[in-house]
């Protein structure tokens, strides 16, 4: 029977992770009293009003092995002493704490991993930090009895590696997501120009914004906009300013989803070109893939299984198969230059925001929670 106390816990400071707020919004929606408990950065923005409470920890250090252990010492308590009927892992750096709170605890816990952790390029070249999280997923891992990820993908990797049953849910934007759109010159943005647009909290190594910085060479009427944060971001507005191409990209910081969605509302295509050097990125299905098909514009994307499956599944988009910012180029040219199959596209994506909805991944979650007596 619904009216649980549910506690959720990220490492992040709880502003953009929309899936997230998603799943928090979804349990309180079930009649649930949901907290969700992160961190609080140095240059955190105060988060708007939310129908859950949110915790965010005070941490003297914001990264590295130290950061980790603080904060899931700290995390561990503040779940010990909290009331809690259900604890809630989000991806591998939260799960010590969370496993050893329920287990002390004797409450249900659900784990949601949003990739294949082990896996990402932070890890992939720092072997002994790798092994030391490889260390705590097999421990623990094999003793979770309620699993969720984002894709089909990892979901086969986790059950080939430890034989779970792993629940898949798509962090995809919901149908209610308002469809408001600004003009492009309220936004300051130009009406003669074609609009590209990388946007999220993953603007990281390897994701191919480089080459797509350097393409903007070959693309004069073409404008890059670049919104979030990410590892690469600094570097990115170097090269920039080093090809001289400052008016033809521009950089924003990370905002709110619903203000980030006007400008994506506003862009011609949208931009995703993550690169195969890792299982993390080669299995990926970005979350952006699903706000361009919601925002109605068409997208270029690498050459990875998930995202190939949504966007020619879909008729959503072009595949470009190099990461050469010349060949990025022309394929870019090439959308631009046939308008009748833009068209068809934009009109591809309103068939596929409509199938394509958090409400029926909420399906998925239903069985979960109604199992836990949260539904």
């Amino acid at each position: 029977m619904p009216g649980k106390h549910i506690s959720v816990a990220v490492t992040n400071d709880l502003l953009t992770d929309q899936r997230v707020h998603k799943v928090c919004t979804y349990l309180c929606e079930k009649g649930n009293t949901v907290t969700l408990i992160g961190r609080k950065r140095k240059n955190s923005t105060e988060l708007p009003a939310r129908a859950y409470k949110t915790v965010r920890m005070r941490l003297l250090l914001e990264k590295g092995a130290f950061f980790y252990a603080f904060f899931n010492l700290r995390l561990f308590f503040r779940l010990l002493f909290s009331k809690s009927d259900i604890i809630v892992s989000n991806d591998l750096d939260t799960l010590l704490a969370c496993r050893m709170a329920s287990r002390l605890k004797r409450i249900p816990l659900v784990y949601d991993t949003h990739e294949y952790f082990t896996e990402v390029p932070e890890l992939v070249n720092r072997p002994r930090v790798r092994r030391i999280w490889e260390r705590i997923e097999e421990r623990i891992f094999p003793k979770l009895e309620h699993i969720i990820t984002v894709n089909e993908s990892i979901a086969d990797m986790y059950h080939k590696k430890y034989g779970k049953t792993i629940h898949v849910v798509r962090n995809i934007p919901s149908i209610k997501t308002g469809n408001e759109k600004k003009s492009r010159q309220e936004l300051h943005l130009p009406e003669d120009k074609t609009i590209l647009i990388i946007q999220g909290a993953g603007i990281n190594i390897d994701r191919g914004n480089e080459e797509m910085v350097m393409a903007m060479e070959h693309l004069s009427n073409c404008l890059l906009l670049i919104i979030g944060n990410g590892d690469v971001v600094e570097d990115l507005k170097k090269l920039s300013q080093q090809l001289q191409l400052q008016d033809r990209i521009l950089f924003f910081p990370r905002m709110e989803y619903s203000e980030l969605m006007q400008y994506t509302r506003n862009s011609d295509i949208g931009i995703t070109l993550d690169k195969d050097s890792n299982l993390n990125y080669k299995f990926s299905l970005p979350n952006k893939l699903f706000d361009f098909i919601h925002a109605g514009i068409p997208v270029l994307a690498s050459d990875l299984p998930e995202v190939k499956r949504i966007t020619l599944g879909y008729k959503t988009g072009h595949i470009v198969s190099s990461h050469d910012p010349k060949t990025i180029a022309a394929a870019i040219k090439k959308m631009m230059d046939d308008p009748k199959e833009m068209e068809a596209m934009r009109n591809n994506t309103k068939t596929a925001a409509l199938d394509l909805t958090w409400e029926k991944e909420c399906e998925t979650l239903n069985k979960i929670y109604r199992a836990l007596g949260a539904v």
